[in-house]
């Protein structure tokens, strides 16, 4: 497996990720034809609702008249006609939703593949991870994008077609209701349109006080969408170490920490309910006034006979519709507060994906880079470059230094040149650096200084103390990274009698969690057989053979050098009798400030 080398792009301001930015790809991408084929079918059937809303409401009108004049022979028709507008909204209003359900998940489908490759690539998981540089990416790419798609495209649909609307009806209600002709101090003053300038001027004073009230929502759903999430992952590391749990009778003890994570929840849900109620007031308020609003305008016109009670029942429903499209914001404001946050959280998260794998600036100008420690200067200002080249067939590091995230000095190791074939065992107190070095030929850890010079096509397997095993089938377990299908079933089957697990070499097409079901000594043996398997350039062992007794940890070495004479391997090990099975030897130190001072 070819290990790339470390990218030191720029890191994107914040300013740079903008919530078009993460709604725009979607709609310039491979499937722009069809995104933009179902939204304009959205659209149309929506303003084709409003058509029939605005012939609703001529109908609404006659439809009184014809009531208050007590005309039987006008009312069967008004019901067929009535039928016929009832039909085709039942059918717009049906298959609208559909497209906008389709064209949504469409969307989510989308976003999430694209995340879920900028989260996997590169990386970026483990930096994500490593550097506490975002919270719950689980939730973010499953719960939010689905939210951001979903959302947008509603928020996005019901303004046009409010606007459409707004237009309409603002039309109907000028001609209807007609000018207002009042006498202040004298003077004659004539309002055109003055159930239109009412309408928006309730919609505007309606929409200023529900920000007034809830303008905090936006911060408090963000909050409530983090402590939600770190609940649940709590119960799902429960789930993931219930064994362990069980054996330290450690019930308690999680029982306290998944009460105190909700009571985060609670504290924060009692902000969401404080706010609510108070919108809840303003918008109660609001819609109910709403209710007889357009007739205490409309009243000194009706009382003095401009426009008949069918005209007048017309007059309000044309001003519910242009106050409500006035009032979009009021109405959309719970759902606007926790689209905002929404967008925020993946900003923060793309931000996050987006950061370089190295940051020059990680380390503290403080620390001086003219010290000395193994007789030779060690820095930490430039970062671990892992160089890829070309006509190489070993592995070498030069004046490298390791140093914590913080900046502070870890150890300084020695130059080394790995050949194939060759065996080093690394050796040093716990804590000294052993496996941050792995993780720097690995390509992992960019805080230190020196140059790490890798072969560009070599194939390299690291095996930690306790390895990755996916969920499904052994078989996968066993090839993984690889495809499943890779190798046949035999060559599978060998590799696991030969690490001392043949009671698994038939249930390789069995499901299951692995690492549930086999022992720690189990996986480590399993972790070996794949690396007879993909027999690997180059062999990074972290602890690898620890849960294993000598024999069978002798036993793997054995096999590895056997099986694989011409990959070299890189072990680390506090047993000295594996001593026996490495021909070169690289000590790690702890680097100290006191001793850099010294």
């Amino acid at each position: 497996m070819t290990q790339p080398s470390v990218s030191h792009a720029p890191l994107p301001s914040s300013s740079k990720i903008s919530a078009w930015s993460l709604i725009k790809p979607y709609w310039i991408s491979e499937e722009w034809k069809k995104a933009w084929l179902m939204l304009v079918a959205i659209l149309a059937m929506e303003l084709s609702s409003v058509w029939l809303s605005v012939k609703f409401n001529d109908w609404y009108g006659s439809f009184i008249n014809v009531l208050q004049a007590k005309n039987a022979k006008s009312f069967p028709l008004l019901m067929l006609e009535y039928g016929g507008i009832l039909f085709a909204s039942t059918v717009l209003f049906v298959y609208s939703r559909y497209l906008r359900q389709m064209l949504g998940f469409r969307w989510r489908q989308w976003l999430t593949t694209r995340f879920m490759n900028e989260w996997l690539d590169g990386r970026a998981f483990y930096r994500i991870e490593r550097d506490r540089s975002t919270d719950n990416p689980d939730q973010r790419i499953s719960d939010d994008l689905q939210d951001l798609a979903s959302t947008t495209l509603s928020l996005t649909i019901d303004l046009l077609s409010t606007l459409v609307s707004l237009v309409s009806f603002t039309v109907i209600l000028w001609t209807l209701a007609g000018p207002l002709t009042m006498t202040l101090s004298g003077m004659q003053l004539t309002i055109p349109g003055y159930m239109v300038w009412a309408a928006a001027i309730y919609a505007l004073v309606g929409s200023y006080v529900m920000h007034r009230f809830g303008h905090q929502l936006v911060a408090i759903n963000y909050q409530q969408q983090h402590v939600e999430a770190d609940f649940r992952f709590g119960l799902i590391r429960v789930r993931e170490n219930a064994e362990q749990i069980a054996f330290y009778n450690g019930m308690d003890a999680e029982k306290a920490s998944a009460q105190t994570l909700f009571e985060r929840i609670r504290e924060n849900w009692w902000r969401v309910m404080k706010y609510t109620k108070n919108l809840n007031f303003v918008l109660n308020f609001y819609s109910q006034l709403a209710m007889i609003f357009p007739f205490v305008v409309a009243a000194p016109r009706y009382f003095a006979g401009v426009f008949s009670f069918g005209a007048l029942m017309q007059i309000a429903r044309a001003f519910g519709n242009v106050s409500d499209s006035f009032s979009w914001f009021v109405n959309s404001y719970g759902t606007l507060a926790a689209w905002r946050a929404t967008v925020n959280r993946l900003r923060e998260f793309h931000k996050a994906v987006l950061a370089p794998a190295a940051n020059d600036d990680a380390v503290p100008a403080q620390l001086q880079s003219g010290a000395h420690a193994n007789g030779r200067a060690i820095s930490f200002r430039h970062g671990i470059h892992l160089n890829a080249a070309n006509g190489l067939t070993t592995i070498a590091t030069e004046n490298l230094t390791l140093a914590l995230p913080d900046g502070s000095p870890l150890a300084a190791v020695r130059d080394i040149e790995v050949k194939p074939g060759a065996r080093w065992l690394v050796r040093g107190p716990s804590g000294s650096g052993k496996s941050t070095l792995m993780r720097a030929l690995a390509g992992l850890w960019p805080f230190g200084d020196g140059v790490i010079e890798v072969p560009v096509d070599a194939r390299t397997m690291f095996v930690p103390q306790q390895s990755y095993l996916p969920i499904g089938t052994l078989k996968a377990a066993l090839a993984y990274p690889s495809p499943a299908d890779t190798f046949d079933d035999e060559t599978c089957a060998d590799a696991l009698r030969a690490c001392h697990l043949e009671d698994y070499a038939q249930r390789l097409s069995e499901s299951g969690h692995w690492t549930r079901i086999l022992s720690p000594g189990e996986q480590q043996r399993l972790a070996a057989a794949r690396v007879l398997l993909h027999k690997p350039d180059f062999l990074f062992l972290d602890e690898a053979t620890s849960a294993l007794d000598p024999e069978n940890e002798a036993r793997l070495y054995r096999l590895f050098v056997e099986r694989l004479p011409q990959t070299a391997i890189v072990s680390i090990a506090h047993r000295e009798s594996l001593a026996a099975f490495h021909g070169e030897t690289l000590d790690i130190e702890r680097v100290t400030q006191e001793s850099i001072a010294a």
